[in-house]
């Protein structure tokens, strides 16, 4: 994946903005920063980026609704929101008006360098389809619709495949319970969560060695589930 990503720092604290423009600048994003959701839009309304990080408390116009308004007019870009809250309702809200991760204040610069890149994966239009996936001890394919686990075959039914794939195909970035039902078994199942957890449930029994102590399909609560490769060493400020 190519490092000049254009990426578009919103928050009020001017010396948080500063601090991330020089750690991202550093990483091979050219970075712009906005002190408002105001300000973000009206950039926006003249250039492109790849990404935004997206505070959702800030006075004036929140990040919610900042989040909303920019969905709108550059759909294709990636949204991280930043929170020093872990509310439920905040989360929740953020991912239904198109939030596509989040990172909790205070957080470490080597997960929200993941984070932005897990998201860009999965937003990045160049990024050519996949058709075999390899992640850990598991290799999926996409084409013959298959699991090899340690080289060994591991038998899915065609909705446990459908299911996995998605979590695969979008590694490292959150989905919620309604997209995942709504994208698998169709809009009347999104509210279904019992089905899901049941699905889920049965994924883990047979690609987890402890289904109660899942490394690779974890919870997020209130909002979904993420894929991780539990075998990926973590990027750590040291790494900087």
């Amino acid at each position: 994946m190519a490092s000049q990503f254009k990426a578009l720092v919103i928050d009020d604290e001017r010396p948080l903005r500063a601090v991330l423009r020089t750690s991202l600048t550093a990483r091979g994003f050219v970075v712009e920063e906005a002190g408002s959701g105001e300000e973000a839009l009206e950039i926006l309304g003249h250039r492109k980026f790849d990404i935004a990080l997206l505070d959702i408390n800030m006075p004036g116009m929140g990040g919610l609704e900042a989040c909303r308004q920019i969905r709108e007019i550059a759909p294709q870009m990636g949204i991280v929101m930043a929170t020093v809250r872990d509310a439920e309702a905040d989360m929740v809200s953020a991912f239904e008006l198109g939030a596509d991760d989040y990172v909790t204040k205070p957080f470490r610069f080597g997960e929200l360098i993941a984070r932005l890149h897990a998201v860009l994966r999965r937003t990045d239009p160049t990024e050519a389809p996949v058709k075999v996936l390899r992640t850990g001890n598991l290799e999926i394919d996409f084409e013959r619709r298959s699991l090899l686990r340690s080289g060994g075959e591991v038998r899915l039914t065609p909705t446990e495949f459908d299911l996995l794939a998605m979590l695969m195909k979008n590694e490292g970035v959150p989905l919620t319970h309604a997209k995942l039902l709504s994208s698998i078994w169709g809009a009347e199942y999104r509210d279904e969560l019992e089905y899901l957890r049941s699905y889920i449930r049965a994924l883990r029994k047979k690609i987890e060695d402890d289904p109660s102590q899942p490394k690779y399909i974890l919870t997020e609560p209130w909002l979904g589930y993420r894929f991780q490769n539990p075998f990926q060493t973590e990027v750590t400020d040291s790494e900087q």
